[in-house]
């Protein structure tokens, strides 16, 4: 096989804080609809319970980075999320043992063509177009986690050019962490190196080539990138 034909089968892997090991990221699993104000915001129904996408892995992007404004977009936006690592493989996982699955928390941006979601949802289709694209998951690095529970309080916000668009408090999650890994778990095997972005408070906005973003989930950590031109070719 020439080296032009040659798969990259490296996988995405993000810093662990204090430690010299890394987490390599499997799969992206994303909530929809779990904050009240974000589901008003987008004029959701309120009583429908989150559901879940998923990101590739290699969508992954790192702090520090500078991510090209995508291609077939008018409407490119930022939704800061919690985010948890998976490090126990599980099924039918129970509320209650939820945080035994978990071994580090971050913080996340799920980046958004608003406009290509919105009209897959409109026809009934799937949110790939809108969601899954390249560059489409900003992580900070991920602070080790053995807590006996996972986080339910604690400040999450995300500014852009020092200004916050979005600030909300974990408490304010209509499904928790330990239910969102325990429904998730009902649906797929969680294995390690699975990754759960846990949903979006309101606020959410466009960006623009040359905004400078950060996301920060407090006692937790923070994750910084630039908005660049669009990618060439």
């Amino acid at each position: 096989m020439s080296e032009s034909m040659m798969f990259n089968l490296a996988p995405s892997f993000i810093p662990l804080t204090g430690e010299d090991r890394r987490f390599p990221v499997r799969r992206i699993y994303c909530v929809g609809r779990n904050y009240l104000d974000h589901i008003r915001e987008m004029g959701g129904d309120e009583r429908e319970p989150p559901f879940f996408f998923q990101k590739p892995a290699d969508a992954l992007v790192l702090d520090g980075a500078c991510v090209p404004y995508p291609s077939a977009t008018e409407d490119f936006q930022h939704e800061v999320e919690l985010v948890l690592a998976i490090g126990t493989r599980g099924r039918n996982i129970e509320t209650g043992d939820a945080a035994r699955f978990v071994c580090a928390v971050g913080v996340g941006i799920d980046l958004t063509r608003r406009d290509l979601q919105l009209k897959a949802r409109d026809r009934g289709r799937p949110w790939e177009p809108g969601k899954s694209f390249d560059h489409s998951a900003v992580c900070s690095e991920l602070l080790p986690w053995a807590a006996p529970h996972l986080p339910e309080h604690g400040l999450i916000e995300l500014s852009v050019n020092d200004e916050v668009r979005q600030t909300a408090d974990l408490g304010q999650l209509i499904w928790s962490c330990a239910e969102i890994v325990s429904q998730l778990s009902r649906q797929y095997l969680l294995m390690p190196g699975d990754l759960i972005y846990t949903g979006t408070p309101a606020g959410v906005g466009a960006l623009r080539p040359g905004d400078q973003v950060v996301a920060e989930a407090q006692q937790i950590g923070s994750v910084r990138i630039s908005i660049g031109e669009p990618a060439a070719g």
